[in-house]
């Protein structure tokens, strides 16, 4: 094969799936890595892909817009759902303190909660509270803020201050994208700020994340990989963010 042909080729593989690393096309085309990284380096200057650590993401991973929760609850559902039934593990198993961060899959975690276990739940999202509110069980508590139409969720000073205030159990969090070079990451600065404050407030973080939002970078880091001790998602890592994650001593969970 032509390096041409091959550079289409690759173009087309990140693409179709959003991302690629160097070790798989590597494989997937029976050349080296340093090939690889050039061929990547050619069509980044051509705007096609964007380079990130160990690989390449398609241009629109990193520049595209960001989706409301309409848009959210439709993509890849199946595997958000597989991966909020696979959160109930982490929940407090006699009952304790969980704060549940805004989005689509953490909403799918929520609506797993047992009927009978004795909760205190603290959310920013109204869509996380409307799941738990027919829940006797759970003590619910939303925190305030002004409110994101884009996600339904409530952010600002206060709101960072409100949960700067709290000791949890248990934080689950969403992200839009988990990478290795920049950790977690979401489109809006308030947003993040919220998240970063969540994850500080508990004794155990979750990370609830697709493997759409793998090798993704959006606009404000709020994490590194090192503060969370579990990341549920639906398939495996890519070699080098497994990796990472490995190095930081994360766990790694694949919901079935």
């Amino acid at each position: 094969m032509y390096a041409e042909e091959r550079q289409r080729a690759i173009s087309d593989l990140v693409g179709e799936r959003g991302r690629a690393s160097v070790a798989e096309l590597a494989a997937r085309f029976d050349v080296t890595a340093e090939t690889v990284r050039r061929d990547l380096d050619v069509l980044a200057r051509r705007g096609g892909v964007r380079r990130v650590h160990g690989g390449a993401v398609a241009a629109s991973v990193l520049a595209g817009a960001e989706p409301g929760v309409p848009e959210r609850e439709v993509t890849n559902a199946e595997a958000k759902r597989a991966i909020g039934l696979a959160a109930r593990r982490f929940l407090p198993p006699a009952g304790g303190s969980v704060l549940f961060d805004a989005g689509t899959t953490t909403v799918a975690a929520a609506g797993e909660v047992p009927a009978d276990l004795p909760l205190t739940a603290i959310t920013n999202s109204v869509p996380v509270a409307a799941a738990l509110a027919p829940r006797d069980s759970v003590e619910l508590r939303l925190l305030g803020g002004r409110v994101r139409g884009l996600t339904r969720a409530a952010v600002g000073a206060g709101t960072v201050a409100e949960i700067s205030s709290l000791h949890v159990d248990v934080a689950f969090l969403g992200t839009n994208g988990v990478s290795v070079a920049r950790g977690l990451s979401t489109p809006d600065a308030d947003e993040a700020a919220v998240k970063t404050a969540l994850a500080g407030a508990a004794d155990f973080v979750v990370l609830l994340a697709d493997s759409a939002k793998f090798e993704r970078e959006s606009l404000v880091a709020f994490a590194g990989l090192g503060v969370i001790d579990v990341m549920i998602t639906d398939a495996p890592p890519p070699v080098d963010l497994a990796a990472a994650l490995a190095e930081h001593g994360v766990d790694v969970e694949i919901a079935r």
